[in-house]
């Protein structure tokens, strides 16, 4: 699986500072930490960037390219700093990302043609979040038309289904699930991504590591190819690379028969319980570790 770092995000005000003041260290520290943690990719989030967004696009990109060698997903709205950004690292680069509407599709993917870059591909449509895996289906199926319109190969295409929070929206994280179990026959030769981060949002923080890796482990078992994830949680890179196998075993045994609780130790209870919470066996509560 790739993984791409999330942590160089103007979502984090400590991000938002260093960029809006160009103080490159901080951005360098997390672009080192995130390859020595064993990321595929990092992920560059400047935001809109309204004002700056060419000049900040090429800063962040010079920035890191002095400390690390990794390829980038450019993630912005502003069209005018991806350009600045492909121009700097053509095909290396992934698109982060493309919304299932008219306008971005016809804004963008002439971006992904010329410089033969991937791209996620939001399953957002004109009308909005699909509501459920059938809908994400036909959004991603249209959106293939398109794509195919312009020539551009499947394998660089990564469809992202858009993960929901299971705190508020614990049906739609089933819908993903779903949507995944018929991916690979639908779309066998494009890929598939998620920002996974997504998944834990609103809950406690404690629980919210706990409820990403195990959300990604059951992803990963219906062929989910990459996900945007917290470059500096280590057990769930080691979950991913194969250094987890119990874990990763008890998962998947736990979405498809009952457990005995009793049976297990504590870390690997909460795994389980945190299965039937994704799964829609059990509804969630910030609590839930506890009942």
């Amino acid at each position: 699986m790739i993984l791409i770092g999330e942590n160089i995000n103007i979502m984090n005000k400590k991000i938002k500072s260093a960029m809006n003041e160009r103080k490159k260290e901080i951005i360098q520290k997390i672009a080192i930490e995130s390859k020595n943690n064993g990321m595929d990719y990092l992920d560059l989030n400047i935001g809109p960037a309204r004002k700056d967004g060419p000049f900040l696009m090429e800063w962040i990109i010079k920035a890191v390219r002095e400390v690390c060698d990794l390829p980038l997903s450019l993630d912005t709205t502003n069209a005018e700093a991806l350009k600045v950004g492909l121009e700097m690292e053509g095909e290396r680069a992934i698109i982060n990302s493309i919304q299932a509407t008219e306008e971005r599709m016809e804004e963008l993917l002439p971006l992904v043609k010329k410089y033969n870059c991937k791209f996620i591909g939001l399953l957002l449509g004109k009308e909005g979040m699909p509501r459920d895996e059938n809908e994400r289906g036909a959004i991603a199926a249209n959106f293939l038309a398109k794509i195919d319109e312009y020539g551009i190969p499947h394998e660089n295409v990564y469809f992202d289904p858009i993960v929901l929070p299971v705190r508020f929206q614990q049906e739609q994280v089933v819908s993903v699930i779903e949507f995944m179990k018929m991916f690979n026959e639908l779309f066998p030769d494009c890929n598939s991504t998620c920002g996974l981060s997504n998944v834990s949002n609103g809950a406690l923080n404690e629980l919210r590591g706990l409820i990403n890796r195990t959300y990604l482990v059951i992803l990963l078992k219906y062929g989910m190819k990459s996900a945007i994830v917290d470059a500096y949680d280590k057990e769930l890179i080691s979950l991913v690379r194969g250094e987890k196998e119990n874990i990763k075993n008890l998962i998947w045994k736990a979405m498809n028969e009952e457990i005995n609780l009793s049976d297990l130790n504590e870390e690997e209870r909460n795994y389980v319980k945190t299965v039937n919470i994704l799964l829609g066996k059990s509804i969630y509560s910030d609590s839930y570790l506890k009942l």
